[in-house]
């Protein structure tokens, strides 16, 4: 069997994440199969393929491109692999072989507005479309995202799976005191602090966690710094306006995008972890959080309270007091710390990356024997 998968996104932050522990998983499960990544130009002369049953094959266009409706269905033709993994929702047309895509969340059609123009909502739209009734199954990360698929498509539910992401091992792991002391003084983190990880485009809502942490602040935990990882904050002028607004300049962080191992000793540095996002197709930080051991203080809509079950605080995110209650709660409650500890671990431990690697790749076999 020859399977081709698009990496092109490996280094993307969420998509990323889902790219490599497929990749770890498979080589770990699979020797047989040979696999085909197809990577992008910057991917050259990096790191080795997980497996001596792995090649690499270089396509020049970019995802989301004009170009690569053309370029992947050629490289494909080529190579001619008895199935193609599309791990996001673009499956061109041309794909010459049967294909599995993944549809993560239906983000661009839950809030169109956030695209940047009425012709990227109808590029989204398309190819939402197209890979939904070309693909011969369709994976995606939660039952609330499987529901927004049946919602916006007329597929069979029995052609989508739900198959969880999880959570890497290291975050599990101790972090060597050395180590934490080195990310404190880095980033000069002294006092205590609420810490948010993620992009920040709009329906992340960090505008409303700044407002929340403004809340807190004036209600006398003047103590608290608020640490937002993994995306610039300076490039979208409306966060930078709130945080200006409430005169918060020198109490909220922007630290931008930071390795897997800082991040996880950020997270167990961390008092509290919040993330009130309006959507998400899973949505892995709180689970990161909740393994590190840090109380979680979460959104109660989208698939949200499906992944964090009785592991974190629900919150209503579209209430700042809301999620301020919440945050001092998790900051404050020294039992329901403790409890929220305990569950969250639980919680987060109850996911595998080889569990569900090894479902994905009973698909694979499933489709190229003629199922699905």
């Amino acid at each position: 069997m020859r399977v081709a998968i698009d990496i092109r996104k490996l280094h993307d932050y969420g998509i990323g994440t889902y790219l490599r522990n497929l990749l770890r998983q498979l080589a770990r499960i699979d020797g047989d199969t040979e696999y085909v990544l197809l990577q992008a130009p910057g991917d050259r002369g990096l790191a080795e393929p997980p497996g001596p049953n792995f090649r690499r094959v270089t396509v020049s266009a970019k995802p989301y491109s004009v170009g690569e409706q053309l370029s992947v269905p050629f490289h494909l033709a080529r190579l001619s692999p008895d199935l193609f993994h599309a791990p996001h929702y673009v499956l061109p047309p041309l794909v010459p072989c049967r294909a599995v895509v993944t549809i993560h969340d239906c983000i661009h059609l839950v809030f169109p507005q956030y695209l940047r123009s009425r012709l990227a909502h109808v590029y989204a739209r398309t190819m939402f479309r197209s890979a939904v009734h070309r693909a011969r199954r369709i994976l995606t990360d939660s039952e609330a995202s499987k529901s927004d698929i049946l919602r916006f498509f007329d597929v069979p539910a029995s052609r989508v799976t739900v198959i969880y992401a999880a959570v890497d091992d290291l975050f599990f792991e101790e972090r060597p005191e050395a180590e934490l002391a080195r990310v404190r003084e880095r980033y000069r983190l002294q006092r205590r602090f609420v810490m948010y990880s993620g992009n920040v485009l709009p329906h992340k809502n960090v505008e409303r966690l700044v407002e929340a942490f403004a809340l807190l602040r004036r209600g006398g935990r003047d103590d608290l710094e608020l640490v937002i990882s993994g995306s610039d904050g300076s490039r979208y002028s409306s966060l930078r306006r709130a945080v200006h607004r409430h005169d918060l300049h020198a109490h909220v962080r922007f630290l931008g995008y930071q390795p897997v191992t800082t991040l996880a000793a950020l997270y167990r540095l961390a008092d509290v972890f919040a993330f009130p996002s309006l959507y998400e197709g899973f949505g892995l930080p709180p689970l990161e959080a909740m393994a590190s051991g840090t109380p979680a203080v979460v959104s109660n809509v989208s698939s949200l309270p499906e992944v964090v079950g009785d592991g974190a605080v629900l919150v209503d995110p579209r209430r700042p007091r809301d999620i301020a209650d919440g945050i001092r709660r998790a900051l404050e409650d020294a039992g329901l710390r403790e409890t929220l500890r305990v569950r969250g671990l639980a919680r987060a431990r109850s996911f595998s990356w080889a569990a569900s690697v090894g479902r994905t790749h009973a698909i694979y076999r499933e489709v190229v024997a003629g199922g699905g």
